[in-house]
């Protein structure tokens, strides 16, 4: 599945998620994780062209399998009976997550946008 996933700088590309944390946490100590699409180039968001969901998950050092922190989607895209672009109602692509580990890893991110496809992302944590 790897090869079906794309990434790219977030800074040039408006479709990688973004991730924010602190790159050092304290352990077992609830920390804000916030994923967003389009940080520094926004994403158009319309009836045509959106993000449909942003998922996390955390994969901590030494193990195989990462653990799921969660999956969000975005259903309003300003489509109503009127057609598209007509209800003036857009989810904006970022959410944030609650996390708390006693271990080091990697945070994943990945978002799927309905014309561009899979997209990914990643951060290293350390835990103190």
């Amino acid at each position: 599945m790897k090869e079906l996933y794309q990434t790219a700088d977030w800074k040039k590309e408006k479709h990688v998620p973004v991730i924010t944390i602190s790159d050092q946490i304290k352990k077992d100590v609830p920390v804000s994780v916030k994923v967003e699409i389009g940080k520094e180039i926004a994403h158009p968001n319309t009836s045509e062209h959106y993000i449909g969901w942003i998922e996390l998950l955390f994969l901590p050092e030494g193990e195989k399998f990462p653990y799921m922190v969660g999956h969000v989607s975005f259903e309003a895209h300003g489509a109503s009976t009127e057609g598209p672009n007509t209800s003036m109602v857009y989810s904006e692509p970022s959410t944030s997550f609650l996390l708390k580990t006693g271990k080091p890893g990697k945070l994943l991110a990945n978002s799927y946008c309905n014309i561009h496809g899979l997209w990914a992302s990643e951060k290293d944590i350390k835990v103190a």
